[in-house]
């Protein structure tokens, strides 16, 4: 089957990567993108038209009210204004295209077609180009300054009575040492997502993102991926630290990931399959004594990703171990160990895949003991 010539998304761009990525264009509301043989189209209110002929990748903006007259500016209707116009009968449209507007499209004889599963609207997204390097380093930046706002609380901190943390006279928690990361992170135009900061048996639930008193002599792991406001781009970085004197068991166990992640990256090079390096990670992990594997219904070891791809989107194709490795790929490296009743440990870089293997763009220092 041809592939249609026509390609259409009616997506917010503030929340669609692909729509983002496609214009450039930050928008909170619905709008439509075509791609027209080699014209690139966008169409928007007059709340947003005049801004887009300033700022938008587009070859034609167009404003709903100049396509057609009040009560016929939906969606479809605009579409079946512009199929008549550029003489077209279908579209390709991205697997998150809403099914009801899909619907509409086709009853105005207009063939809808989702683009293959799994794979990206615009596979060139997977290789960023060094102005999106510079964009995703500038995010990664911002969480470096709120990873640095967390190493100058936990500093700062005492250890009180029960080994519980305290700072600026009142007891630290994982609330309100995020709240510290992430206002650190706004002052630098970024937006905060989720930040974790979970210490102790908590800290064996990688998503946790952590509540309640912080406690000297555990793991706290900092997790920190914020948004860039001005461009969308999405940095990341994790780090794990103890305040206090971690056990040996501790110390070992951050020790083994230390080496995991660096051994990891020494592997890394375009044409490396990702699948078979997470393998033998996992097996060294295994080797140390750091099998993964489910006890008393909860799972111990290493039993996430070796890492993913980031971009417009926090969580982006390619998967560490989706392929080969290819120049330009940007990946996370962050193994990590969790083992309950110890702690958990996950350290976190961002590197660039290069010719020879990779550059890494992470400058926060690695240090477990604060």
């Amino acid at each position: 089957m041809p592939k249609p010539a026509v390609r259409l998304i009616y997506a917010a761009s503030e929340h669609d990567a692909d729509l983002l990525y496609a214009t450039q264009l930050s928008v909170p509301d619905p709008f439509l993108w075509l791609s027209v043989g080699k014209r690139r189209i966008v169409v928007l209110s007059p709340l947003e038209v005049d801004r887009a002929r300033k700022h938008a990748r587009a070859d034609v903006v167009l404003c709903t009210d100049d396509l057609a007259p009040v009560g016929k500016r939906g969606a479809a209707s605009l579409v079946s204004i512009l199929a008549k116009k550029y003489r077209f009968s279908s579209v390709e449209v991205p697997g998150n295209f809403p099914l009801g507007l899909a619907q509409e499209l086709k009853k105005k004889g207009i063939a809808v077609r989702a683009a293959s599963e799994g794979g990206l609207f615009f596979p060139e997204r997977e290789i960023k180009e060094k102005d999106e390097v510079l964009k995703i380093t500038r995010a990664l930046r911002m969480a470096e300054t709120g990873m640095a706002r967390a190493f100058e609380v936990l500093r700062a901190s005492t250890i009180a009575r029960g080994n519980a943390l305290k700072w600026a006279g009142a007891p630290l928690t994982s609330e309100r040492l995020r709240g510290e990361i992430d206002a650190a992170i706004i002052r630098e135009g970024g937006l905060p997502a989720g930040t974790i900061v979970a210490g102790g048996e908590q800290a064996c639930d990688p998503h946790e993102r952590g509540h309640g008193p912080l406690r000297a002599h555990e793991a706290i792991i900092l997790d920190i991926f914020p948004r860039d406001q001005r461009t969308g781009y999405f940095g990341d970085l994790t780090r794990t630290v103890v305040k206090g004197t971690p056990s040996p068991a501790l110390e070992r166990l951050y020790a083994t990931v230390a080496e995991g992640k660096k051994w990891v990256m020494k592997q890394m090079a375009p044409g490396v399959h990702g699948e078979p390096l997470h393998k033998a990670l996992t097996e060294r992990f295994a080797k140390a004594g750091y099998p993964t594997e489910r006890k008393n219904g909860r799972w111990s070891g290493f039993f996430h990703g070796t890492g993913h791809s980031l971009g417009l989107e926090i969580h982006e194709p390619p998967r560490f171990s989706a392929g080969k490795f290819r120049e330009g790929h940007m990946m996370t490296v962050e193994p990590g160990l969790y083992i309950p009743g110890l702690g958990g440990v996950r350290l976190e870089d961002l590197v660039v895949v290069t010719k020879k293997g990779v550059r890494n763009l992470t400058r926060v220092e690695e240090r477990f003991r604060l």
